[in-house]
C-alpha cells in the first residue's frame, strides 16, 4: 500500500490521476482500490478534458447543501467547526470516498475522458491523503 498526499487550497476538484498511475506503473493486471482518509472530501472518476465539468459540479454540490449560514440550513447542529464543515461531510456522504479500478498491464482501464480527482469539500486549505491499494 502507498499514499498520495494532496495539499488543497479550498472547494475544488484536484486531479490525482496522474500520481496514481506512477504508483502502479509496470505492475501488470489487477484491482487498484483507493480510499481517502477524511469525512468531509470526496473521490472522483469523472471528466477531465473540459475544466467546466469541474466547475459545475463544484457549483451544483455548493447549491444542493450551502453553508450552515444558510437559513434552509439552520436545523444542523454540528456547526462548531465552522460554517462549511457539516455540508462538507453531507457532501461526503452522498459521493464516493473509495474507488475499484481495474488495471491491466499497468494502466488503469479509465475510458479517455477520465480523471481520478479529490474532491475538497471544505474552504480552508487541507492536505488530504489518498490510500493506493493494487492486488
Amino acid at each position: 500500500m502507498q499514499i498520495v498526499s494532496l495539499p488543497t487550497r479550498g472547494p475544488g476538484l484536484y486531479e490525482i490521476t496522474a500520481d496514481v498511475a506512477a504508483l502502479i506503473k509496470g505492475q501488470g493486471d489487477g484491482l487498484l482500490t483507493l480510499l481517502i482518509q477524511h469525512t468531509s472530501a470526496s473521490l472522483l472518476i469523472q471528466e477531465n478534458a473540459d475544466p467546466e465539468v469541474q466547475t459545475d459540479l463544484q457549483n451544483f454540490f455548493a447549491r444542493l447543501v450551502p453553508p450552515t449560514t444558510d437559513p434552509s440550513m439552520s436545523y444542523l447542529t454540528h456547526t462548531y467547526e465552522g460554517p462549511d464543515d457539516m455540508p462538507a461531510h453531507i457532501k461526503a456522504a452522498m459521493l464516493p470516498t473509495s474507488l475499484s479500478i481495474p488495471v491491466q498491464d499497468g494502466r488503469m482501464m479509465l475510458g479517455t475522458w477520465q480523471g481520478i480527482y479529490v474532491f475538497e469539500h471544505r474552504n480552508a486549505p487541507h492536505t488530504r491523503r489518498v490510500v493506493v491499494n493494487f492486488v
